[in-house]
């Protein structure tokens, strides 16, 4: 009797389910759906994806890193990021003369007609541009030569996919990695002025104090997986510490997903830590944002001066011009979990 009882129960509580499954079906797929969408929109909004791009220009599969957050911040608005980007895509005997704290552009020029001309006309045009602005004396007028010879991001591209995947396996956001790429060195392997090399332009002694050889010898800053290694090793055990200890001292909140976080953490890994701190002195910001980062871009404190100031627009303008890359010129796009790596 009590076997038949449970078995009834049993029939009419399944029935009972699948009528309610056949009344709400929609319902309960479109709140899946929802769900689902929410949580794919969060991950995307906050955090760095990975995009695999296949066709690009060649046979070849490659990783990228995307955050959307360079276009719901408006960050591709900011004049810097525009200025560097149409630099990148100009041949060295072109040049655009600009406004140096706004990189407002003035006027295209060739480069060989501009160097004809006399030093005193030279400095009454420059007068002229800020009289016309209505700028300070002291404004820097510049006229800045192209860039394209540099940033040759078709020999670059088939390094990232790698850099993510050392970054990636070292706990470090792959957003570094990607950049530091984009701008240190992407049409070949060299040293800079200051004697920072490899794919990474990590100083000597950096490069020493993180493990790798540096001597008459051998210099592993050349070899692409230890130099990202390091990098990599740079930037979770000293950029990103730093960084925090310098905000927690003037109380701002932060998200190391932010896109001004990130760069701010770039500043760091150029400029050093000790730099950043006395740049921030003479801000004394209150909160983190875009604002923080277009001040720095105007101000200069110790070793952090022009090079500095420009790092993080280069950032930006060199990713925005991959997107574009990537967008207009390969076949297939898949968007990937940073776990798929």
């Amino acid at each position: 009797m009590l076997t038949n009882a449970l078995a009834k129960c049993n029939k009419s509580v399944k029935s009972s389910f699948i009528c309610y499954m056949r009344k709400n079906v929609k319902h309960i797929i479109l709140t899946i759906f929802l769900l689902f969408n929410s949580l794919i929109h969060a991950q995307q909004q906050n955090n760095s994806f990975i995009v695999e791009v296949a066709g690009l220009h060649d046979s070849l599969y490659y990783q990228f890193v995307q955050n959307k957050q360079i276009y719901s911040g408006g960050w591709d608005t900011l004049e810097q990021p525009k200025f560097w980007r149409s630099l990148m895509t100009m041949s060295a005997d072109s040049a655009l003369i600009n406004i140096g704290c706004t990189r407002q552009i003035i006027k295209k020029v060739k480069l060989s007609e501009w160097n004809k001309l006399s030093d005193s006309y030279k400095d009454c045009y420059r007068d002229s541009v800020r009289t016309y602005y209505n700028l300070p004396i002291e404004t820097r007028v510049f006229v800045t030569n192209g860039k394209k010879f540099f940033y040759d991001f078709e020999n670059v591209i088939p390094t990232i996919s790698r850099g993510i995947e050392i970054f990636n396996n070292n706990n470090v956001d792959p957003f570094y990695a990607q950049a530091i790429l984009l701008i240190e060195s992407p049409n070949a392997l060299q040293k800079s002025n200051v004697g920072a090399y490899g794919s990474f332009q990590i100083m000597k002694k950096v490069a020493v104090n993180l493990g790798l050889k540096v001597n008459k010898y051998e210099d592993e800053r050349k070899d692409f997986d230890k130099s990202a290694w390091a990098a990599a090793k740079l930037i979770r055990t000293i950029c990103i510490p730093e960084l925090n200890k310098i905000l927690d001292d003037y109380c701002i909140s932060y998200d190391p997903t932010d896109m001004w976080y990130r760069l701010m953490v770039m500043h760091v890994y150029h400029a050093g830590a000790g730099n950043v701190r006395k740049v921030m002195g003479i801000i004394n910001p209150r909160e983190g944002n875009m604002d923080l980062i277009t001040t720095l871009w105007k101000t200069e404190a110790g070793g952090f001066r022009n090079a500095s100031q420009n790092y993080s627009q280069l950032v930006l303008a060199s990713l925005l011009e991959l997107d574009h890359i990537i967008h207009n010129n390969c076949k297939y796009i898949y968007y990937c979990n940073l776990d798929e790596i």
